[in-house]
């Protein structure tokens, strides 16, 4: 059985972790797996938008505890390398030319709730848990959570939820901002993919350079976003994309985005 599934409609790629019987925990196997699909994906011109979810009840119950505590834990440096390897897993999600979409369908913790804090949006289950889970058992974290929880909520909240553990329910989480959409379990697939799909029909040179804009804006000053706006904006103008809406605002119709 795979670990990692691949299932593409349209303009969209809904990856799902598929290890359902631990809750979608993250072997190093199924980590690399999900790398390699990651990086196919990021440079795949048919795929415009990503969507991350877990089978079954749990989005991810993050790193397989058991098997980490098989691991030899005498050289450090070789440790921390695989495991650094594996976090680029974070940042692809992050950073790749693409709108990624975190379909939380239940359970996210430690990396699986990093990994949807890495994605672009997330969209929640009403029966979804959110859990930073570290401190749980004696780690301090990994896969970005701390990078990415803190520029969603503020330094002093991402430190209580890290310090404690504290586990959110699905209302809590989008009351904070976590979740930019929720809906009944029964709903959220059809849901999702249907403005997963929407967002596909968008222009997609654009929304590459808007996420790069955004990302900067996160940790560069005000100077380099401006630049970086700047010749983003400018590269849009020179696309098929920017004619056709140009044309379509002088016809009074929506426009028809081919990617271009």
């Amino acid at each position: 059985m795979p670990l990692i599934t691949k299932q593409i409609e349209g303009a969209v790629a809904v990856v799902t972790l598929n290890r359902p019987e631990r809750m979608n925990a993250l072997s190093r196997e199924m980590a690399l797996e999900l790398l390699e699909m990651l990086h196919r994906l990021a440079s795949d011109p048919e795929v415009a938008v990503l969507v991350l979810t877990g089978e079954g009840k749990g989005f991810c119950a993050g790193g397989d505890i058991k098997a980490m505590a098989e691991l030899d834990h005498t050289n450090l440096e070789l440790q921390a390398a695989g495991l650094r390897e594996r976090c680029e897993i974070a940042r692809l999600l992050h950073e790749m030319p693409k709108i990624t979409i975190a379909m939380v369908n239940g359970a996210a913790a430690g990396a699986g709730l990093a990994m949807a804090l890495a994605c672009d949006l997330r969209i929640g289950a009403a029966t979804a848990k959110l859990t930073t889970a570290f401190v749980r058992v004696g780690l301090s974290g990994d896969f970005g959570g701390s990078y990415f929880l803190t520029r969603l909520l503020g330094t002093a909240k991402a430190r209580e939820l890290y310090f404690t553990g504290q586990t959110l329910d699905a209302e809590e989480a989008y009351r904070l901002g976590l979740f930019n959409r929720l809906y009944s379990n029964a709903d959220l697939r059809r849901e999702t993919l249907t403005f997963a799909a929407q967002l596909a029909e968008g222009p997609r040179t654009a929304y590459t350079h808007m996420k790069r804009a955004l990302n900067a804006a996160e940790d560069s000053s005000l100077a380099q976003v401006l630049d970086i706006e700047s010749w983003g904006q400018c590269r849009c103008r020179q696309t098929a994309d920017y004619e056709e809406a140009v044309q379509a605002f002088a016809e009074k119709r929506r426009p028809v985005f081919r990617g271009g």
